[in-house]
């Protein structure tokens, strides 16, 4: 009886384990339109999540002159901004996200320990 507790017990760390280690991600791209900055801000998000997030990322983009209510409540004063919304702490980068160093820094994916 015991054996199968201390299992159980096992089994249910791993697992509590395996959700932190593979926390979703959400992140905010803000936006001006489809701009050579903005799609080269888009495509290197893309691409660093699908290197360093896959599977485990929901990216949602927002284009401030369709929607500029959204990027009143966030205080957007400067794009491209990529907010993470989760996991917490929230995190704030400006710029085209070209330097992965930064933006994996910038989301918590790397210590910053330099």
């Amino acid at each position: 009886m015991d054996m199968k507790r201390g299992k159980t017990n096992t089994e249910e760390f791993e697992k509590a384990a395996l959700k932190r280690d593979w926390a979703e991600y959400v992140l905010l791209l803000y936006v001006t339109g489809m701009t050579p900055k903005s799609s080269l801000a888009i495509a290197n998000v893309q691409k660093l999540c699908e290197e360093h997030l896959a599977g485990r990322y929901e990216l949602k983009v927002i284009d401030i002159y369709q929607q500029p209510n959204l990027a009143k409540e966030e205080q957007i004063i400067a794009t491209p901004t990529l907010i993470k919304q989760l996991p917490l702490p929230l995190r704030r980068l400006i710029g085209n996200m070209s330097d992965p160093e930064r933006f994996l820094t910038g989301i918590d994916l790397k210590s910053k320990n330099l």
